[in-house]
């Protein structure tokens, strides 16, 4: 199994990352993760230093602990200072706001939530609303109901699993027309890379047995398409899957929209480099801003030339 090369050009254009209104937002689900320590962190960088080093390459991250727990103040305010103006998160809703109560009677905790996040209201690029596989056409009234509730400055994102909302029949078309009605974007999942081929690693095996298999349906419901696409960790497998992105982000590009491009691999160990490589098949198909380099060596070294 080969990985992609490391970036090591930079450019004196403004980076991806310095811009606050870029074309596109390209990021990760996490931003620690220990596999990384040595080619994308540098040296001794600590666990609560992470996110500033990730935040010098990539616009936006998807923020899944908040699914898992609500986070201190105290850690709200270092996600703050660890990110510039320029950086977007998209945090998702507790779990259980949105698998537990369904959407339903939970106003009391949504408002909670977003209190709590206040000081980064102005860094979230997508307030996210991952449902689960049991929510489907009988609760579209709630999610009318949430997002009818949301304020009309919040950017927000669903992420639907229900086998219905992907038949292209009523039951989907209902979904996309209350999405279009809101002004809220369906987030598209792309998991073809990991069932694809035979597990034949762990991270593959733990992956198809975690991971939704759903078929991709490449609409665009609001401004900030979001595309999360995950790959096999054997990298050059993923370009296959990847060639339809190639021409639909662009176009939605074109048409004055922010795509959103989140990037995993099975187990992450690898994500950097398969967005970065991405990254770079995307410029071949339209004028880009410069990805910084993921070694902390090119771009300390490269920064004293300019």
């Amino acid at each position: 199994m080969r990985d992609y090369p490391l970036p090591s050009s930079i450019s004196k254009l403004a980076l991806l990352s310095d811009l606050t209104t870029p074309p596109l937002r390209l990021g990760m689900t996490q931003w620690s993760h220990n596999t990384w320590q040595r080619k994308f962190y540098p040296a001794g960088t600590k666990s609560g230093e992470r996110l500033a080093r990730y935040a010098q390459v990539f616009n936006t991250v998807e923020g899944n602990t908040t699914f898992y727990a609500s986070p201190s103040h105290a850690t709200v305010a270092n996600w703050k200072a660890a990110t510039s103006d320029a950086f977007r998160f998209t945090f998702k809703f507790p779990q259980p706001i949105t698998h537990q109560m369904m959407l339903r009677h939970s106003d009391a905790m949504v408002s909670e939530f977003i209190t709590l996040m206040q000081p980064l209201h102005e860094r979230i690029g997508l307030w996210k609303i991952q449902l689960p596989a049991a929510f489907g056409p009988q609760s579209l009234p709630d999610l009318k109901r949430f997002l009818t509730a949301m304020p009309t400055s919040y950017n927000v994102g669903v992420e639907v699993r229900h086998p219905a909302f992907f038949a292209k029949g009523d039951e989907e078309r209902a979904l996309n027309s209350l999405l279009i009605e809101h002004g809220a974007n369906r987030i598209i999942m792309d998991s073809r890379p990991v069932f694809a081929v035979p597990a034949d690693t762990d991270a593959l095996l733990d992956a198809q047995q975690k991971k939704p298999c759903v078929p991709v349906h490449a609409i665009s419901t609001s401004n900030t398409p979001m595309v999360r696409f995950i790959g096999d960790p054997t990298l050059e497998r993923n370009d296959v899957f990847f060639a339809n992105w190639q021409k639909k982000i662009p176009q939605w590009i074109e048409e004055g929209k922010t795509p959103y491009l989140m990037i995993h691999t099975a187990n992450n160990d690898q994500a950097p480099e398969l967005a970065a490589h991405f990254y770079d098949l995307l410029t071949q198909q339209i004028a880009l801003p410069p990805l910084a380099p993921l070694s902390p060596e090119d771009i300390s070294s490269q920064m004293s030339l300019l």
